[in-house]
């Protein structure tokens, strides 16, 4: 393994630590991806929805875009390999 694949694999772990932790506190975890546009993201909450958002960064308000399918939204954690909490 290199240090690169070690590095990645520690940071995979930690988001994945910071998720359950945030969900288990009933907080959302922002999602990111490079598809979506700089100000959209999705936030799964700790019920298991997620839902995409549009994010106003001049005043940290967000307003939801759609709520994701669950078939949506479990294939977006398949995507990152998140399990359901």
């Amino acid at each position: 393994m290199t240090v690169v694949q070690i590095a990645s694999n520690k940071g995979t772990r930690a988001v994945k630590k910071l998720r359950e932790q945030k969900l288990k506190n009933g907080l959302p975890f922002m999602i990111n991806v490079k598809e979506l546009s700089t100000d959209q993201c999705y936030l799964e909450y700790p019920n298991g929805s997620i839902k995409l958002i549009s994010v106003a960064h001049s005043s940290r308000d967000f307003a939801v875009i759609r709520e994701l399918s669950n078939i949506e939204a479990t294939r977006l954690r398949s995507r990152f390999n998140f399990s359901m909490i």
